[in-house]
């Protein structure tokens, strides 16, 4: 049981009086660091603007805990101190030497940026530079050079942050001996951030390189840096449909002055371009300990959580490597109480629990020798059940798979019908696609990944089908896996199916209710993801649809740990947009950088599911 009192102050930090406690801490940092700010040269001879917090407590050794990132290490200045040291106070409260660094070619750093620019190898001369190389440079010279250091290093962040983490393992300084990265971008084709299975997710791409993507011709300060894009219409959904198209998009508001934007355009499909950049391959030889930190509802990346944990197991079978995953968005497990996210609730603050049982207890313990740290191989938070479940593996090893058939009238079942010519039919039409979520937002909001789907099961271009009231509770864990079959009358199309959990009719609404949540028939997103018709058989070389033809479209969702409970449902949705997630498929073969706005045409698309072409989504079930 936690402390009330240790409760309600990390509630104060987080939420509505957060700004008291923000100017305590803010405080502490100046009564109990000293701040040194300079630049370490890398061994091609670049410079990068780090910002140094020591102890002033001499009395003790303390260890390095660094963050490297693209997204300024400010405030600028000696005299100026971060309100805030570490992931959460209580490490800032433990004592470590946080470092904080500019990464190559950012703000005042020197250098050119490259987007998750690739590992080399086999380094051949000080000019052979990645991100692992300016790691390794930045610890070897804060050993050397600042004092009442023990020798030992961690590093951890979030996001492309967390990307720098990853980057730190290959070719690892010995002094690194912990690292956490933490929702990393790992993969930006298949799974993170701009790509799901080559699907261009259009506003999270477009209105982050509108700021990021701009170049910067000289060391620069957050004042004198791109102020963003001031959209001319605040209706997401409107501003990118009406846009025509993602050319439409480039002419008018980046024409080439972005960079990394016309690298999309030169790169439609997964080449060398993309592979480069995917680290996954280099995680070999690891020897730092590693906790592998993400979200289920992380709307950014948590297909790179589960793949740089699946990576380093493959390839360092007796690595220690771990992985805690719990109910939270992007960063949630730092920037939140993790009591709720959406319209849910856990019963618990599991992020409080995370920042007191994993991360804290991590770094004291593998940076200071000090506490203990025996955490399972994989620390798991099932929702539904809305509990924390210790497994000896991820996905569990004590699993029975089953397969949940999609069935004529609605009907999701665990036998396959056994009835031929059976299909549900529709149209698509992309000038009309449908919403990620309901209502009008301005941004990407982070909470469409758990959000009531009711309004999507409305439309007529969206299949719906679900099981029978279950008897018994089904927990779920691991991979998705989509089998659908299907045909359409163009060459090619999206596919994006939802897993849902569909709440009793009966369920009780929230009290207080300030949102007027009704709960009764709440269809909760568990996990979603989608698929370019046209990448089915490869990323490399995509393939057109042949009009009428029944065709296979198999692909993997992101893993899920999930409890549906006795006298809920379990429900699948199939749509053919998830806009403007994703960006339009204009439903026929080209190259959709290309698309005109008369490009985007309708078609007709079939669901089959009978005895021989039986749709279906594969399921792990725990035991």
């Amino acid at each position: 049981m936690l402390h009330f009192k240790h409760l309600l102050l990390t509630i104060l930090f987080f939420y509505g009086m957060s700004a008291s406690a923000q100017n305590i801490d803010s405080i502490y940092v100046r009564e109990n660091y000293n701040k040194i700010e300079g630049n370490i040269p890398m061994r091609d001879g670049v410079k990068l603007f780090t910002a140094i917090y020591t102890p002033k407590d001499q009395t003790k050794k303390y260890p390095f805990l660094i963050n490297r990132t693209p997204y300024t290490v400010a405030p600028y200045g000696s005299d100026k101190f971060k309100t805030s040291l570490g992931n959460f106070p209580a490490m800032m409260r433990e004592g470590f030497i946080f470092v904080y660094q500019d990464v190559r070619g950012k703000w005042m750093s020197e250098g050119t940026f490259d987007d998750i620019r690739p590992q080399i190898a086999n380094k051949k001369s000080k000019k052979d530079i990645d991100e692992s190389s300016d790691t390794y440079d930045t610890i070897d010279w804060l050993v050397k050079n600042i004092k009442n250091n023990n020798g030992k290093a961690g590093i951890y962040g979030i996001s492309y942050p967390g990307f720098y983490s990853t980057a730190s393992l290959p070719g690892s300084h010995p002094a690194l001996k912990a690292v956490s990265p933490q929702a990393p971008v790992t993969d930006w084709f298949i799974g993170d951030d701009f790509h799901h299975n080559g699907v261009l997710f259009l506003m999270d791409a477009f209105s982050f390189m509108t700021t990021f993507g701009v170049p910067r011709p000289k060391p620069i300060t957050p004042d004198l840096g791109p102020k963003g894009l001031k959209f001319p219409v605040l209706d997401n959904y409107r501003f990118y449909l009406e846009s025509g198209s993602v050319k439409n998009l480039k002419d008018k508001y980046f024409a080439d002055s972005i960079r990394f934007w016309n690298n999309l355009f030169a790169h439609p499909n997964l080449d060398t371009f993309w592979k480069a950049r995917n680290i996954q391959q280099h995680l070999k030889n690891v020897k730092p300990a590693v906790m592998v930190v993400g979200g289920f509802f992380d709307a950014e990346d948590a297909y790179g959580t589960f793949a740089t944990y699946k990576s380093i197991e493959k390839q360092n079978p007796s690595a220690n490597n771990i992985l805690v995953m719990g109910p939270w968005y992007h960063g949630g497990w730092v920037r939140s109480t993790g009591a709720s996210f959406g319209d849910i609730a856990f019963g618990q603050p599991t992020s409080v629990q995370y920042q007191e049982r994993f991360e804290l207890p991590f770094f004291k313990y593998y940076l200071k020798g000090t506490g203990e740290f025996k955490p399972a191989e994989a620390n798991i938070f099932l929702t539904g059940s809305n509990e924390w479940k210790a497994f000896s593996s991820w996905p569990p090893k004590d699993t029975e798979q089953k397969t949940l058939y999609l069935q004529p009238n609605g009907k999701l079942g665990f036998d396959k019908i056994q009835r031929t010519d059976s299909y549900d039919e529709y149209v698509s039409d992309p000038n009309s696609p449908v919403p990620y979520q309901e209502g009008v937002q301005a941004k990407r909001t982070r909470e469409y990944m758990i959000d009531d789907q009711r309004f999507a099961a409305r439309r007529p271009d969206v299949k719906v089908y679900q099981t029978d009231t279950l008897t018994d509770d089904i927990t779920l864990t691991g991979p998705v896996l989509a089998n659908l079959i299907v045909s359409t009358t163009g060459t090619d199309a999206d596919y994006v199916v939802k897993l849902i959990d569909v709440y009793p009719e009966d369920a009780v609404s929230p009290t207080p209710n300030p949102k007027n949540i009704l709960m009764g028939g709440y269809q909760m997103l568990v996990r979603a993801e989608i698929m370019r018709g046209k990448y089915r058989n490869s990323f490399e070389t995509p393939e057109a649809m042949v009009p009428g033809m029944v065709t296979k479209i198999n692909y993997a969702l992101p893993d899920v740990a999930h409890t549906f409970k006795k006298g809920h449902k379990i429900m699948i949705q199939v749509q053919n947009s998830w806009f403007p997630l994703g960006d339009r498929n204009p439903q026929k073969f080209m190259d959709i950088y290309k698309a005109e706005p008369s490009d985007f045409q309708k078609a007709t698309h079939r669901i089959f599911h009978d005895v021989n072409n039986a749709s279906s989504i594969t399921l792990n079930v725990l035991k």
